[in-house]
């Protein structure tokens, strides 16, 4: 319990790095059972207790996630997912995320919750990086929505299957799928105007490119000769494009085949006026070439900026006349004048392209070997924050990987673990995602936190803690009205579950609450709901549940986040829960 108690408090102070604090708090538990073992165990039990966290199934499972949910992003497979939503929330931010809402938490229903925000939380990011919502403020509420949805069937989550096993085996009635939901969807209605209005303010923008100054690249796009398009008037199409895109030269009359727009945005509004409009930012041999390079040599394209130097023979040079797609077999995909160079150095040739001077930062893709050549060639300076494109040929592979993953884990044809770890094999094997690039997949700190978290819910269970406490609680009820010993065996079981784990929690609580409603005189299901609820009020700690770690570096969010959204959600869901079990069965 002190042990406990001391890593929650060095994660609530925010000093020191989580990942350093799992680590000593892993450290702490090997030694300490080495030198003082638990009562019928060997020194060297407890270093294998210390560090079971990381062989652990669930770390197994975590790491096994995020390598599929970096398939499904490398390979673009949620982009169009991400549109649909996008068009959503440029009706309207909060619209959006209601709807989000409202959908996490009716899939979590019939499809266990690691699944469900397996697959929601990737389209979230790319709807940050597009410009909606930053993912910090909308994975908290989204993971929290999935839990409760997870909360109102009895296979929304494995934790409900193992209480009502439990309540069985101890002589209770089973319970149907939908026994409890109604309660559950009253509370949900309750707490939902939190996770809507509330939460998101609570929570800041942690996100690196909302900070970063987005630069706007110049650029003519091409509509390629068998457009769709052609012949449609581009007001028409207008409403369409990203609203940042800016037209230098917009044109009257219908769109021609091989017309060239000059246009500016920045890269992601670029790409998606480039999809819009069927086009191309740079001439289509010159991308054709490059992705046969890229088949051919397994390599994947990248996106680079470069700053022209003072030194560079592109100066005064368009990029018609520079020949850089013949030299080094890349495109230049649009050009960013800074602010401070505009006006002055705006020259633009005969034919109505601009000219390159100093200063001038290049969006250029090309195969990494052939970016650095051209870099070096032409005195250009490659500066940091190259991205990958997506490979998209890869996308309906990696989202089938992904389906038939989370459709064999929710309906029960293999366990979790086995179904993530068989996708994240299959993403290896198809190529969706590299050896070489599994390092930018996974998370240390998520990684040492998992193991921590799971030592720490070991020594709670076998030291004899946990069995303490709930003999405790069940002193201490016995003069409180019904609600009240509904309430507090809810508390006592969110507390093991945002500090041990919701199976510590359900295989202690789930005893206890049977033996209190004896003691008491009171109709046992409502106890074993309440302990059924309390398991999943696992909102406060990133520890409480791999939903939580899953999310936590996508979002970038720290220990002190999930403490000041958690815990007003915790107790709000306490109260709304206890108060509907007590009218439903009388008590």
């Amino acid at each position: 319990m002190a042990v406990t108690l001391a890593m929650f408090v060095a994660f609530a102070r925010g000093r020191m790095p989580i990942e350093i604090i799992s680590l000593l708090t892993i450290a702490v538990i090997a030694v300490g059972l080495y030198f003082f073992p638990l009562e019928g165990a060997k020194p060297t039990d407890g270093l294998a207790l210390a560090f079971s966290g990381f062989g652990h199934y669930a770390l197994i499972t975590i790491c096994a996630l995020m390598i599929m949910g970096r398939g499904l992003v490398v390979t673009g497979a949620l982009e169009p997912a991400a549109r649909l939503l996008e068009r959503v929330f440029k009706i309207n931010l909060q619209l959006g995320l209601l709807v989000s809402l409202l959908l996490a938490l009716f899939l979590s229903m019939g499809v266990n919750d690691t699944p469900v925000l397996v697959l929601l939380m990737p389209i979230f990011v790319a709807l940050a990086a597009r410009g909606a919502m930053p993912a910090s403020k909308t994975l908290i509420p989204l993971n929290a929505a999935v839990l409760i949805g997870g909360m109102a069937t009895t296979i929304g989550t494995s934790t409900n299957i193992l209480v009502v096993s439990i309540a069985v085996d101890l002589g209770m009635p089973q319970m149907s799928v939908f026994h409890y939901t109604p309660i559950v969807l009253m509370a949900a209605l309750v707490a939902l105007p939190y996770l809507w209005l509330v939460m998101p303010r609570l929570l800041g923008d942690n996100s690196v490119e909302s900070k970063a100054v987005q630069r706007r690249f110049h650029t003519r796009l091409r509509i390629a000769p068998d457009s769709s398009l052609a012949g449609v008037e581009l007001s028409s199409i207008l409403p369409r494009l990203p609203g940042d895109i800016r037209f230098h030269d917009q044109p009257s009359g219908p769109l021609q085949p091989q017309q060239r727009l000059h246009i500016s945005g920045t890269h992601e509004a670029l790409e998606d006026a480039m999809r819009v409009l069927k086009g191309h930012l740079a001439p289509s041999w010159v991308v054709d070439r490059i992705r046969r390079e890229s088949s051919a040599k397994g390599q994947d394209i990248t996106v680079v900026e470069m700053t022209v130097t003072a030194d560079s023979r592109l100066i005064s040079r368009t990029l018609p006349t520079s020949g850089i797609a013949d030299l080094y077999g890349v495109a230049v995909l649009g050009i960013h004048r800074p602010e401070r160079l505009m006006g002055e150095r705006d020259q633009y040739s005969q034919g109505g392209d601009l000219r390159i001077a100093e200063g001038d930062v290049l969006l250029v893709m090309g195969l990494p070997g052939s970016l650095q050549d051209f870099a070096d060639a032409d005195s250009l300076l490659m500066l940091e924050g190259a991205r990958e494109l997506p490979r998209k040929s890869k996308a309906l592979l990696a989202a089938a990987i992904m389906v038939f993953s989370v459709f064999t884990a929710s309906i029960g044809i293999f366990p979790i673990a086995v179904s993530a770890l068989a996708g994240a094999i299959l993403m290896f094997v198809t190529g969706c995602v590299k050896f070489d690039r599994v390092g930018r997949a996974l998370s240390a700190r998520v990684i040492v936190l998992v193991a921590a978290s799971i030592a720490i819910g070991r020594i709670v269970l076998e030291s004899g803690a946990a069995a303490w406490l709930g003999e405790a609680l069940a002193m201490g009820l016995q003069h409180l009205p019904p609600a009240a010993v509904l309430a507090a065996i809810m508390l006592f079981v969110t507390l093991l579950t945002n500090f041990a784990s919701n199976a510590t929690a359900a295989t202690v609580g789930t005893p206890i609450a049977f033996k209190i409603a004896t003691q008491l005189g009171l109709p046992a299901e409502p106890l074993i709901l309440a302990v059924l609820f309390g398991c999943n009020l696992c909102y406060a700690t990133p520890v409480a549940y791999q939903t939580n770690m899953l999310i936590m570096s996508e979002g970038s969010y720290q220990f002190k986040d999930y403490i000041r959204t958690g815990v007003p959600l915790v107790f709000l869901m306490v109260t709304v829960l206890s108060v509907l079990l007590v009218t439903t069965y009388g008590m």
